[in-house]
């Protein structure tokens, strides 16, 4: 497949929104635009569901300028779904579909942009379009806060929410240190599986001050344990200051959080919360003293204010290469991230894996990374993340608030 193919490209944004997904999308249209092969640039309203929907932004009709502010616009500017395409070989209705739009288009570039459920939806439809020979380059683009896409050695959207906890749990430590009475304090960041996000809460213990004690669903939970660190730091230091993953487990598998599996999202997840407040309430039962739960909920996926430089522009590149490797003949891949350290320094080299390796695999934190305890984070940790965090972000400014992209959003007829 390396001839030149001439066609126009749609580009969706699919599963939770980031502080820098969009800045993926402006390097897919931005590249795309520019690319004499792609001869229109269609953006799928809320992901796949726009495609099927026949709900598709002309892109070419937007203001550059606009266009340009999506690199500091969080959430998914496009609109984003977790609508989960069923398998081909027991139900193609959603395929046949994709397909008739793809014509009527002249779709010859697809790419999607999101985390395992969004790959699986990458890989399903190349390999339906292949299956029935319709020549059209498809290209998932990585995005997800939770940092356990497999084949990347990490995530665009990661490391800006891992600078948001981070410097959030640097100021609450210095909150919970104004008063002479002792106070235990419980938060709860995401991660139902992989505990990247709730790790990088060590950057701040280790540049500053943050919590003492750290969950995450890699190690299985131990009630009476936990309540024994508690204790112990309690006893050593007066305040207590905690971070867990909402998604920390028992032995047996089931969550520790309350909410526990009353609800999923569309792929069968089960949507979890509530875990900072119970255990705060158990341990304000059990200590006598005042404790806080705060659960850091949707504010730590999309702080652009805050956003790490170095993510936004590997986070544009990851788009920008995606364009120029289908261009150049590849398909059914993922644009991935390979870590380069040179003298010391780091450097991140674009390469592309089969999406067959990203769909639905889910990579952990290295147990070897968590410390004999369970309750904390190595060095080795520390200096993975420590290089994505770096660089601060110029958002553009209207009366000293945030300036976001106003698209016009014109429809495709």
């Amino acid at each position: 497949m390396d001839k030149k193919l001439i066609g126009s490209c749609i580009i969706g944004q699919s599963g939770g929104p980031t502080a820098v997904i969009n800045a993926s999308a402006y390097g897919v249209i931005k590249t795309a635009l520019e690319a004499e092969e792609i001869t229109k640039v269609y953006g799928a309203a809320h992901g796949i569901r726009g495609v099927l929907d026949d709900r598709l932004y002309v892109m070419d009709m937007e203001d550059p300028k606009e266009l340009e502010l999506l690199l500091h616009t969080p959430s998914s500017e496009l609109g984003s779904c977790r609508y989960k395409i069923a398998d081909p070989a027991k139900d193609d209705t959603d395929y046949k579909r994709i397909l008739e739009i793809f014509k009527k288009y002249n779709v010859r570039y697809f790419f999607y942009n999101g985390g395992n459920d969004s790959m699986d939806t990458c890989n399903k439809i190349s390999k339906y379009m292949q299956s029935v020979g319709y020549e059209c380059r498809v290209m998932g683009v990585p995005k997800t806060i939770d940092n356990d896409l497999y084949g990347t050695d990490h995530c665009p959207g990661f490391a800006s929410a891992a600078k948001f906890i981070a410097t959030s749990c640097m100021e609450i430590d210095k909150d919970m240190h104004v008063y002479d009475k002792p106070m235990i304090t419980v938060v709860e960041a995401m991660g139902r599986h992989a505990g990247w996000l709730t790790a990088s809460a060590a950057l701040a213990t280790c540049f500053g001050g943050g919590p003492d004690l750290i969950y995450l669903p890699e190690v299985d939970f131990d009630m009476d344990k936990f309540i024994a660190d508690v204790d112990r730091v309690h006893k050593e230091k007066g305040n207590v200051f905690i971070v867990v993953s909402e998604g920390i487990h028992y032995a047996d598998g089931s969550f520790v959080s309350e909410a526990k599996t009353s609800a999923t999202d569309g792929f069968g997840h089960a949507q979890l919360g509530g875990l900072a407040a119970m255990l705060a309430s158990k341990l304000g039962e059990h200590t006598g003293i005042k404790v806080r739960g705060i659960e850091l909920s949707l504010l730590q996926r999309c702080g652009a204010h805050i956003a790490s430089a170095t993510d936004v522009e590997e986070t544009f590149n990851a788009g920008k290469v995606a364009v120029e490797k289908a261009i150049a003949g590849e398909t059914d891949k993922m644009v991935a991230f390979e870590r380069v350290m040179e003298d010391g320094k780091y450097s991140c080299k674009f390469v592309t894996v089969p999406l067959t390796l990203a769909a639905n695999t889910e990579k952990k934190v290295p147990v070897e990374w968590i410390n004999a305890e369970g309750n904390g984070l190595k060095k080795e940790f520390i200096d993975y993340v420590l290089p994505l965090v770096q660089g601060e972000v110029n958002v553009p400014k209207e009366n000293s608030l945030p300036r976001y992209a106003k698209l016009k959003k014109i429809l495709a007829e």
